[in-house]
């Protein structure tokens, strides 16, 4: 279940339409796949924003996590890609719940992703956790509460 905070702090900073800064954005890049980066570069910029700053939370909660755990922090929310809502949207979609194709599409983010990511070639550890599941899935939860 997502916080009252948690989603709070997320539309705060979906206001802002500022890219993350060189440096971060080509830390990100660096420890994505080819097909990866390609994805992690059509997400929004409040997004790739949002997946730095857990991604980089995640390294340091996490024990030790690989290439393919911390790709996996960075694109854990590519799946909302696909459903293509706005921050109102959005806002509105968590509210009301999955009441229309693109609302459930929404709400189904992870699967999607995985779905997303598989065909864009990543490995098995990246899927697991993208999904929520395997050894570092609870320090992804813990840094993507933010």
């Amino acid at each position: 279940m997502t916080s009252l905070g948690h989603l709070a702090r997320r539309f705060a900073g979906s206001l802002s339409r500022r890219p993350p800064s060189e440096a971060d954005a080509s830390w990100a890049v660096a420890q994505l796949l080819p097909g990866e980066a390609a994805l992690w570069q059509r997400m929004v910029v409040q997004d790739k924003r949002h997946s730095i700053l857990v991604a980089r939370r995640f390294v340091d909660l996490a024990d030790e996590p690989s290439r393919e755990q911390t790709a996996a922090a960075l694109l854990h929310d590519v799946g909302k890609l696909a459903s293509g809502l706005g921050t109102c949207a959005r806002v509105l979609a968590t509210i009301v719940g999955p009441r229309t194709a693109r609302f459930r599409q929404y709400h189904d983010h992870e699967r999607l992703g995985a779905e997303m990511l598989r065909a864009a070639g990543s490995a098995a550890a990246t899927l697991e956790l993208v999904h929520g599941a395997g050894p570092a899935a609870a320090a992804l939860r813990q840094a993507d509460d933010i």
